[in-house]
């Protein structure tokens, strides 16, 4: 754990909440963070996430991330709230597109989410809920080998891998320096098994528009290790 603290901290950037969940960023405003996390097995996470609020309820980003087994992508991203600004309860939709680099190959990749979420008063400063459900889908090659004859013709196709994550997150502000934030993360996957997270984080604003957060990943299900993660962002 102590080389993966090590880690982790030579980064010196990366992010856990950084998306804006169901809340549109505000007309003429933007939001940058640098993000990543890393675990027990050495396996690595980093990506570039920015939005800009066009108008009181759309917001646009992009998003490009890389891990260790050398898989890298980038999502261009659309995000319309559904409510008109009045009441406790925000909600949102989102749709994005880009690409995807495995293998040497380009292939496609695209997202749609659905977002809710609602600010609450007490204890202390207040808190959030908020809860994101997202259907990514990326280009998957496969090959199939034909025998005909004497010879054998191998052929390559796309199929398309669907991954559906639920992210439910809890946010307490102890103080008006200080956040707590707890997210349950669940996955699941054709390929691989059901996974289930529980990520912890504490989060304080610097100076400015920066704030710097520490966190660790708990894995409740599925094959996962526990990961140490490091962060900060800015909003201007």
């Amino acid at each position: 754990m102590t080389r993966v603290l090590a880690g982790c901290i030579l980064w010196l950037l990366l992010a856990v909440t950084a998306h804006a969940g169901p809340w549109s960023r505000d007309p003429g405003h933007s939001f940058i963070a640098l993000s990543g996390e890393r675990d027990d097995a050495g396996n690595s996470y980093t990506g570039l996430y920015t939005e800009y609020g066009l108008s009181r309820r759309r917001t646009v980003g992009l998003e490009v991330s890389h891990t260790n087994v050398g898989e890298t992508s980038a999502m261009l991203w659309y995000q319309k709230s559904l409510d008109r600004g009045e009441g406790p309860n925000k909600l949102s939709y989102a749709t994005g597109i880009g690409v995807i680099r495995r293998g040497g190959e380009l292939l496609p990749l695209s997202q749609a989410a659905l977002m809710w979420g609602r600010g609450f008063s007490g204890p202390w400063d207040g808190g959030w809920l908020s809860a994101e459900a997202r259907v990514k889908v990326a280009g998957k090659t496969e090959e199939v080998t034909v025998r005909q004859g004497l010879t054998s013709i191998q052929y390559a196709y796309l199929t398309p891998e669907i991954v559906t994550k639920l992210d439910l997150t809890v946010g307490l502000r102890p103080t008006p320096l200080w956040a707590v934030v707890n997210q349950l993360r669940l996955e699941a996957r054709k390929d691989t098994d059901f996974s289930a997270k529980l990520a912890t984080s504490v989060v304080y604003d610097l100076t400015g528009p920066a704030r710097l957060e520490i966190g660790f990943v708990a894995p409740l299900a599925g094959p996962s290790e526990p990961a140490i993660r490091i962060g900060t962002w800015l909003e201007f």
